[in-house]
């Protein structure tokens, strides 16, 4: 690598020329995508890596593959730790090479490389496939920060054990920080475990690279790969140590387990049994057998589900843990799409680090908004916040800040169970797919109400409902009086939400002068199978749907469902003060502010010493996310840390209204230190670039912030540097809460437009107009795959379809730019929207040949993959099918002649008069 270039050069030149041939500036981007415009002139530079977010982002903005910038950044990254193209090159080659021995690596920064071969790996397993056996790779970001959890990374001997191994990514990672140690081991040996022998093959490459690194270190270094199940070689190991000599235990252990269940009945569950392990899921699994193969003081760390933290599911799991372990870290994402985004993994993910054998008394539990770590906050408690190893149930509680804590202290402080006040709990008993033949749409003379989630309304159950989708009844008779309720008062909750939902527990009322049921996806609250007193049921409902109930019950469940054994453990007020609620439940029910005084004011007078609840600081943030909403900033400054910086540009606590707003010049650290002083929340001092990044930068554009007032000339890298409230931004704020408001409101925006306006115009003034041949026009977003979709409407199809029509043009940012969709059912099609289109589809009339035009710059060419789905979804069309990929010029297509589908026609917008053909019978025509 010359000294002129930068480590990152090659994404950035990308970057660059994606720019520029959109004839965009730096300043536009940079707005677009919500980037300073400093740190995307580094990005295009080579300066900075960008993160896999900020790739995707781009990638979107571009109208590009965010497949093919993230293989960019990936290939980028291991071309910096390599030093030189021809060195790159060589090593990527012998990298695609199967069987691979040995290789000469000369430098320790690998996971780059790994990270470019976990994307490679992907692409060659059917999704169905890693659907089964629960795979999900590690990007190398959670990789090395996994590795840093780890405490002790010097001793003479590591032993590391990686369960369900992958290609490696983990143990490359731990290998890495071991190597980069003040004193190195002065051995390395590796136990992985790996069934999938597409992925050994590049687990054993990985492992090769490893081995060099060490040799050139002077560290002995060994590995195995075991293709046997985990469980069941760890069983067979097990039942064979009674002959021979024990193993050696692991010093380490790094896992990213599959997540899948595991069948009763299945030879896996039956393994875990004759080990003393009783789990339901592969993840636990996992983790239960690693921690038992560890040595005393030997640490775990690993990356699961969050679903283990509570209910009676895992509840033999977690008795497992802690009686062979101590919590150390724990860290949560605040998104639960972030950790493997490239997979489209929906499950919240936690990330912790286990120590065998010790007591400990503090735990670190941090968090981020993504797996770029960009948004990093921490705090350490005592391990009896998190975890009472001594209880029963062993719920961890992860509370990210003081205030999450605070409701913990102050749910405790009530001091009943419902044992105590003589109340059960249980699941709605009509599970209605298997009473169908009960139930009625009308009422009878021999039915009964039955109750659904959909019943329940501002705090009480509406029973019957106009225009309710499902039997509203249920016969009453021999086979169904079990399933119901006596008459009586009964209180439901929802047993399911949605992520996105306001509150998990909702809560309602049911009152009843005749049996009823209730239907399986209700919690009922009763008296041994009878109904409640009125007064108790409606205090206890109010309780359920207070703030306090809900913010606890979410420190502990990281899932939406709101189970019976959830809300049987919670603690409830005594029966005194419930039957006072009762009294006043109805007058309340509709002023959620008043239902969280009541009950927080309860809880401080039960508690050891008064603290404020966190019901206000969620009132205040939620307030300034309202207005952040009003003045037009984009949903991606829609958010707490944004909400949390224009609360401290106003020098807001949360006893203050809007009205007592001040203006206080302040600086990113004085707002971060307002954050922790004032709302709990303690931001890590590396997300100050964020700060100025994604939220200071956007407010300064608003136009309702300014920098450095009392000094515009300081310089950009003064410690000095701050920000402050415009006056007229300032007034306007003031007015929030009162009647002049929305009037005051519409003023200010009249003389300055939102952002969202301004980006809006910007996209407006970008757009790509299209001219079909009969003079039909629509317009695309910019970018350069749409480019590429203008040259194949306008270039391609006069040329090589004539007369044609278009029946479908796609868009990056809309799906649907075009859309016969009376034509394309005419011809037999049935695809609907939920189907992955090609971006053009022509039917060409006089060849009658439906002609599949896929834009390699969206999801890549027309591969033996995506000949097999486009074939698949376009199975019922009576027209031949013709299948086309288009570049926009030679030097992209060189890149994937290797794996162009047969059969296939390949055109380059640089070179329109010519088309190639791939092998087969025919020129551009369709195949049987």
């Amino acid at each position: 690598m010359s000294n002129e270039q930068h480590p990152y050069i090659s994404i950035g030149s990308n970057l660059r020329a994606l720019r520029e041939e959109a004839e965009l500036t730096l300043r536009g981007v940079a707005a677009e995508v919500n980037l300073d415009v400093s740190l995307l002139s580094k990005l295009e530079r080579g300066v900075r890596l960008p993160t896999t977010n900020q790739c995707k982002d781009l990638a979107d903005f571009y109208g590009v593959s965010s497949d093919m910038l993230t293989r960019e950044r990936a290939l980028s990254k291991a071309y910096a730790t390599l030093g030189s193209q021809p060195e790159f090159e060589r090593l990527s080659n012998q990298l695609r090479e199967p069987g691979v021995t040995y290789l000469d690596y000369k430098s320790v920064g690998l996971m780059g490389l790994l990270d470019y071969r976990r994307l490679d790996v992907s692409s060659q397993i059917a999704p169905e496939r890693r659907s089964k056996l629960g795979q999900y790779f590690t990007p190398s970001e959670i990789a090395e920060f996994m590795a840093k959890m780890f405490e002790v990374i010097s001793s003479n001997q590591i032993r590391i054990l990686d369960a369900g191994a992958g290609i490696g990514t983990l143990t490359a990672a731990l290998i890495t920080r071991m190597l980069e140690a003040e004193h190195l081991p002065k051995t390395i040996e590796v136990t992985a475990f790996e069934i999938d022998p597409v992925v050994r093959s590049y687990l054993e490459v990985t492992l090769n690279l490893c081995r060099t690194r060490c040799r050139e270190l002077g560290v002995f270094f060994s590995a195995e790969i075991i293709s046997e199940d985990f469980i069941l070689h760890t069983r067979h190991h097990a039942e064979n140590t009674l002959f021979e000599k024990p193993p050696r235990l692991y010093t380490h252990a790094i896992l990213n387990p599959p997540y899948k269940k595991i069948n009763s009945d299945s030879e896996q569950r039956a393994a875990l049994s004759a080990l003393g392990i009783e789990t339901g899921n592969l993840y636990s699994a996992f983790v239960a057998l690693a921690v038992r193969d560890l040595e005393p003081g030997g640490e775990l760390v690993a990356i699961t589900p969050r679903s283990f933290c509570n209910g009676s599911y895992f509840k033999p799991f977690r008795r497992f843990l802690f009686e062979q372990t101590s919590l150390r870290k724990i860290h949560v994402f605040e998104r639960r799409d972030q950790a493997f985004s490239d997979d489209e993994v929906l499950q919240e993910n936690i990330i912790f680090h286990l120590i065998k054998g010790m007591i400990n008394e503090r735990i670190t539990i941090s968090s981020s908004s993504g797996a770029g770590w960009d948004l990093l906050t921490s705090r350490e408690v005592d391990a009896a916040q998190v975890v009472n190893v001594k209880s029963s149930e062993q719920i961890i509680h992860i509370a990210l800040n003081d205030f999450d804590q605070t409701t913990m202290e102050l749910m405790k402080a009530f001091p009943c169970s419902l044992d105590d006040l003589g109340i059960a709990v249980s699941t709605g008993r009509v599970v209605d797919f298997r009473s169908r033949e009960f139930l009625r749409t009308e009422p009878e003379a021999d039915s009964e109400p039955l109750i659904y989630p959909g019943h329940i309304r501002k705090g009480f159950v509406e029973h019957p409902k106009k225009e309710f989708s499902k039997c509203q009844f249920i016969v009453e008779c021999g086979a169904t009086k079990t399933l119901l309720f006596p008459p009586g008062d009964y209180v439901v909750t929802k047993r399911f939400s949605a992520k996105e939902e306001p509150r998990r527990v909702v809560a309602a009322v049911c009152r009843t002068e005749t049996p009823i049921g209730f239907e399986n996806h209700l919690n009922v609250y009763h008296t041994e199978g009878h109904g409640l007193s009125a007064d108790v049921a409606q205090g206890l409902a109010l309780f359920l749907n207070s703030s306090l109930v809900d913010m606890y019950f979410r420190l502990f469940s990281g899932h939406t469902q709101v189970n019976a054994g959830d809300l049987q453990r919670l603690n409830y007020p005594p029966l005194d003060s419930l039957q006072k609620w009762g009294c006043v439940y109805r007058k309340v029910v509709d002023d959620p502010e008043m239902i969280d005084e009541l009950v927080e004011a309860e809880a401080n007078r039960m508690a050891p010493r008064k603290r404020p609840g966190k019901r206000k600081i969620r009132h205040k943030i939620d307030e300034a996310l309202a207005i952040l909403g009003f003045l037009g900033l984009p949903k991606e400054q829609q958010n707490e840390r944004s909400a949390l910086t224009l609360l401290a540009l106003a020098g807001l606590t949360t006893e203050e209204d809007w009205a007592q707003l001040r203006t206080p010049q302040i600086g990113i650290t004085p707002i971060t230190d307002f954050c922790k002083e004032h709302y709990g929340v303690n931001y890590a001092p590396n997300t100050r670039e964020t700060f100025r990044r994604q939220t200071m930068h956007q407010f300064v554009q608003a136009g309702f912030v300014r920098e450095n007032p009392d000094d515009p000339a300081r310089a950009t890298n003064s410690p000095k540097w701050c920000y402050q409230l415009v006056p007229t931004a300032a007034d306007l704020l003031r007015q929030y809460n009162t009647p002049q408001w929305i009037e005051e409101l519409d003023h200010y925006l009249k003389t300055v437009p939102s952002l969202q306006e301004r980006y809006a115009s910007l996209r407006t003034m970008e757009l790509i107009p299209v001219r079909f041949n009969n003079g039909t026009e629509i317009q695309l977003s910019s970018g350069v795959h749409n480019e590429l979709v203008k040259a194949i409407v306008e270039k391609f199809c006069p040329r090589f379809t004539p007369g044609a029509e278009v029946l479908y043009v796609g868009d990056t940012k809309k799906k649907f730019a075009f859309f016969d969709k009376s034509r394309m059912k005419k011809l037999g099609c049935r695809v609907d929207e939920h189907g992955k289109m090609p971006d053009v589809i022509v039917y060409y009339t006089e060849k009658q040949w439906l002609v599949l035009i896929e834009s390699v710059t969206s999801h890549g060419p027309v591969d033996a993959k995506r000949h097999e789905e486009l074939a698949t979804l376009f199975s019922s069309v009576t027209p031949g099918l013709v299948y086309v990929t288009a570049f926009p010029d030679r030097n992209l297509m060189a890149r994937y002649l290797g794996v162009i589908s047969w059969e296939t026609e390949v055109w380059v917008a640089d070179a329109p008069d010519h088309l190639i053909h791939f092998n087969g019978e025919r020129f551009l025509g369709p195949y049987a």
